[in-house]
Order: structure tokens, then C-alpha cells, then sequence
């Protein structure tokens, strides 16, 4: 069986788990999150404690398994803690402005890039140099990082353009005459 698979979920104080039929919802203090649920895996729940099993012995259940306990395990972060993912923008006048649901972001460009942020999904400029994305769904907060970042990702001469928090761009040694 797999390893994550086996693992418990225990629920924290305010997340709900609902199963109807095929969809999982799980509910908590910052929203509803719902998933398809996989015909491939059993799941219980023993009092606040959930359980992913298996249906058969087949290689691909015990697969899926480990995937919807992942699964569920982000949706239960997400709606007790929540997710964020920080970008930082390097360069010369290089700069974001979040107004409501859009990103504004001059970014070298004849033109400024204006994001509309999908529905769930919180945007926050703590500096012009720095955007936070937040939101309960972890895939749709990577996502949008994703988005944000791929309009001007760091080049490996200079290092300008949007980076991941943290993240590491190696540059390149100019060419020699």
C-alpha cells in the first residue's frame, strides 16, 4: 500500500468532511472546497480521523490512494490555514499595484500587464516590489503564481523578472571578446 496512503488526516477544531456520492467536500472557517472523489479508494471516517484505503489490489488503487489523501489533506489546510505563495520583482522599475481583483504590473513592457485574479483567489501588494497570492485551493494559488511569474521570468544574464520567494536564479557569465 502506498506510504502517504496510510498515513491518517486527523481534523483540526472547525473542518467538516462530507462525502456524497462521488464528491468530497470539506468545510471549514475560510470556505468550501469539493473533489471528485475516485472510485479506486475507500474512504472512512472514524471520528475526526479519516482514512484512505484501497478499494482492490490493483497497482493504480494503491496509487490513488496516496494522490486523495494528498488531496484531501490540502483541501483540509486550505480551508483552516490557507495557502500563499510570495513573488518578488527584480529590476528597474519593475513594479505591482493590486486594485481589487486585478494585478497591475509594469514590467519593462510598451504596455502595463493587468492580471484578473480568478474567483477564491486574494492578491496583496505589501511593496511594489512584492506580490503575495492567497487563497483555500493550493493548485489554483500555484497556478496563478505561475501566471504571474511566466510574464517575465528571470532572465540568466542579469537575473530581471519575476521570481518565486526564495528562489535561486543562477546567472551566466557574458560572453569574452
Amino acid at each position: 500500500m502506498s506510504r502517504v496512503g496510510k498515513s491518517p488526516i486527523t481534523l483540526p477544531q472547525g473542518a467538516e468532511v462530507a462525502f456524497s456520492g462521488e464528491v468530497i467536500t470539506v468545510k471549514g472557517p475560510l470556505g468550501t472546497i469539493t473533489q471528485a472523489a475516485n472510485p479506486l479508494v475507500t474512504v472512512a471516517n472514524d471520528n475526526g480521523t479519516l482514512n484512505f484505503a484501497p478499494a482492490d489490489e490493483s497497482r493504480e488503487a494503491n496509487a490513488m490512494s496516496g494522490t486523495m489523501r494528498a488531496l484531501v489533506a490540502n483541501m483540509v489546510n486550505g480551508v483552516t490555514k490557507g495557502f500563499e505563495r510570495k513573488l518578488t520583482l527584480v529590476g528597474v522599475g519593475y513594479r505591482a499595484q493590486a486594485q481589487g481583483d486585478k494585478l497591475n504590473l509594469s514590467l519593462g513592457f510598451s504596455h502595463p500587464v493587468v492580471h484578473a485574479m480568478p474567483e477564491g483567489i486574494k492578491v496583496e501588494t505589501p511593496t511594489q516590489t512584492e506580490i503575495v497570492i492567497k487563497g483555500i485551493d493550493k493548485q489554483k494559488v500555484g497556478q496563478v503564481a505561475a501566471e504571474v511569474r511566466g510574464y517575465r521570468p528571470p532572465e540568466p544574464y542579469k537575473g530581471k523578472g519575476v521570481r518565486y520567494f526564495g528562489e535561486v536564479v543562477i546567472l551566466k557569465e557574458t560572453k569574452k571578446k
